[in-house]
């Protein structure tokens, strides 16, 4: 083996500290980017639950100009999508498909008639299923 080779081979390749300190870089980027990256995901999932319950009110008002009263309590949001037994001048469906009822999730959104905060109540509870909370558990209505 000639001095040039082994020098070459000596120069191939990375030391372990190199790698170390390469690992390290990665880790405080992951440790700075990770949560940042959640909370986006949390939020994005409150914003989904808003447009929703925006487009399940108003779906809830055509059909009060069609039936002329809001779906009753028993009834639900049910409505919606299949037609009451007690319902004349029910021309929907209003929502094509009945996974537009639950929230992002996964459960069902909740009807409330007459409302707290206004004629009707629509809303989830958040992630944790439970009144109140902040960030991704707290509560999302149309009030």
């Amino acid at each position: 083996m000639t001095l040039n080779a082994r020098r070459r081979r000596a120069q191939a390749g990375f030391t372990l500290i190199e790698l170390l300190v390469v690992l390290a870089i990665l880790g405080l980027l992951a440790a700075v980017v990770g949560p940042q990256v959640l909370k986006y995901l949390g939020s994005s999932r409150t914003q989904t639950a808003k447009v929703q319950v925006q487009n399940i009110t108003a779906s809830l008002e055509l059909y009060r100009l069609d039936v002329g009263r809001y779906p009753s309590q028993q009834d639900g949001l049910a409505a919606l999508v299949a037609a009451p037994k007690a319902a004349p001048g029910w021309n929907g469906p209003y929502l094509r498909r009945a996974e537009a009822l639950r929230d992002p999730w996964g459960n069902s959104y909740l009807y409330k008639v007459p409302g707290e905060h206004g004629e009707v109540d629509v809303y989830s509870l958040g992630n944790d299923a439970a009144p109140g909370g902040a960030g991704e558990a707290q509560d999302v209505g149309n009030w």
